[in-house]
């Protein structure tokens, strides 16, 4: 299920925050959409989750238009975070991890406990929701996405909350999620759109990387290229340089003097 991009504007209040993107995201993949704040980089996470219908353009899931979908079918393949999440009722964290399976009407027990087990959240099965910290409530509510078994995970900032062994937890899921690998119970081929703002995780873990910079697409492509130090200085204003052997880098600042 390729998501595909067709010279997607965006307009809020008259006033274009997206404009003129274009790019197929493929399944398999690590996506990680990155850049300066207001680049419009959740605008376009809920644009590829159906949340936002597009000024012009499309956004469409194997040639099919977000607005053709029917919505559970919809809810079937897309499975979405967002930064922040209102939970409606106090319930218990595997409550709230069985809604996930709400658009296949069902309540089979395996994927919620393959997501309970992947987000390490065994010990706070039974913890009510409002007893949870930040950062616990952010897995939970990841959890529940999982749980769904969709095609595509689009996810905004899913790292922001979590302490390094967690974020390390996640990356490592998605990565088995979108290769197959692991243990043996993921879907091949599940793609994962996420929004980050540490450009190292989308060096180190992304396939590709979707650099936004004031609602236009600056790059897309390897991380490599795409976060090449001339085109972060030339997006961020800053000087940097790259440190490490690959998938283990780190960015250094470097002072202007």
């Amino acid at each position: 299920m390729t998501l595909t991009i067709d010279n997607l504007t965006l307009k809020r209040g008259g006033v274009a925050v997206l404009s003129e993107i274009t790019a197929a995201l493929e399944p398999g993949q690590i996506t990680a959409i990155v850049g300066p704040n207001g680049a419009g980089k959740s605008s376009l996470l809920m644009s590829l989750a159906g949340l936002l219908a597009p000024d012009t353009g499309s956004v469409a899931l194997d040639g099919v238009p977000m607005g053709a979908l029917d919505p559970r079918e919809r809810a079937k393949a897309l499975g979405y975070l967002p930064q922040e999440a209102d939970i409606a009722w106090d319930v218990t964290v595997e409550a709230l991890i069985r809604l996930g399976r709400m658009p296949h009407r069902d309540t089979r027990a395996e994927p919620v406990e393959d997501a309970i087990t992947a987000l390490r959240l065994e010990g706070l099965r039974d913890r009510p929701v409002s007893q949870l910290s930040g950062g616990e409530k952010s897995r939970a509510l990841l959890a529940r996405v999982i749980a769904g078994q969709p095609r595509w995970i689009l996810a905004d900032e899913p790292l922001a909350a979590l302490d390094l062994a967690h974020q390390q937890t996640l990356l490592n899921h998605f990565k088995q999620a979108a290769s197959g690998d692991g243990d043996g119970k993921h879907r091949a081929g599940i793609g994962v759109v996420m929004v980050v703002h540490d450009l190292a995780v989308a060096m180190n873990h992304a396939s590709r990387v979707l650099v936004l910079n004031q609602g236009r697409l600056a790059h897309y492509g390897p991380p490599q290229q795409a976060l090449a130090c001339k085109a972060i200085a030339d997006i961020w204003d800053v000087t940097t340089q790259w440190v490490g052997e690959p998938g283990r880098q780190a960015l250094c600042l470097q002072d202007r003097g």
